[in-house]
């Protein structure tokens, strides 16, 4: 898995062999991310790590081995930085005239210059404590000595924005970018939610219209039935006076003729 984590520091002492490859004795190693591929990370067939808890040491062992650093130049300065990759990690080491070889192992995305400025400031410190010691020390002893030293690097170049200004600014700019994400989502958010507001509102207002409408023609519709049946109960009333008083009329009528005729 390519990432940006700083995994591993280790010291060598590179002894030159006549007519062989140097004989590369690793004196301390401090694994900063201890089981960081068995819980985190795949093994792969490039990777620098076995996945079988032997660690980094005689991986980059051989590759040091198998193409030595340079020197600084000067008396107590490392230099000759060399830089070698895998399918997940990569490996920045440097060395000084004495045959004190440093290197750091770190994830792909780790930069680089960083790791360099990285193994420098080591260096400085450790070649001054340590200096005399590792020109004649064992194999591995020097570990449980270097420990508060490499750790204390280790710690101070993980945090890639604490000590590189690029860095930095790229984790700004990541920031910013993500905020700005995170704003056009809110916007267009908003946005579709203020058009389905107003969507149902222009149906609100149809339907309001629909009913209106529907409201007048229905007491239109009440008036005309009022009417016809205002009209059918005058004409019902006329009718029965008239069953009533046309029979009356009739026989009064008959009565006023029959005493004119006694008289």
């Amino acid at each position: 898995m390519a990432d940006d984590k700083l995994r591993s520091v280790m010291v060598y002492r590179i002894e030159a062999q006549l007519g062989a490859s140097p004989s590369v004795i690793l004196l301390a190693n401090y694994d900063f991310m201890t089981d960081y591929e068995a819980h985190a990370g795949a093994t792969t067939e490039g990777t620098l790590y076995d996945g079988r808890g032997k660690g980094y040491s005689d991986a980059v062992g051989l590759v040091v081995s198998n193409d030595p650093p340079g020197t600084g130049g000067e008396s107590e300065t490392i230099g000759g930085f060399k830089v070698v990759q895998s399918d997940a990690h990569q490996v920045v080491y440097g060395g000084d005239s004495d045959g004190l070889c440093i290197s750091v192992v770190t994830g792909l995305r780790y930069p680089s210059r960083v790791a360099t400025q990285m193994l420098t400031e080591l260096y400085a410190e450790y070649k001054q404590t340590f200096g005399e010691e590792a020109k004649t020390a064992e194999e591995k002893t020097l570990t449980r000595k270097s420990k508060s030293i490499l750790s204390k690097f280790c710690k101070k170049y993980a945090v890639l924005q604490s000590v590189d200004k690029a860095s930095m600014l790229v984790q700004k700019v990541d920031s910013v970018k993500s905020q700005m994400q995170d704003n056009i989502a809110t916007m267009l958010s908003n946005m579709e939610k203020s058009e389905s507001i107003s969507s149902q509102a222009e149906q609100l207002n149809e339907q309001a219209s629909v009913f209106k409408k529907k409201g007048k023609e229905l007491k239109k519709q009440m008036r005309c039935k009022n009417l016809k049946m205002t009209i059918i109960l005058s004409v019902l009333i006329i009718a029965i006076l008239l069953i009533i008083l046309v029979p009356l009329i009739r026989k009064a009528t008959a009565n006023a003729g029959g005493n004119n005729g006694g008289n």
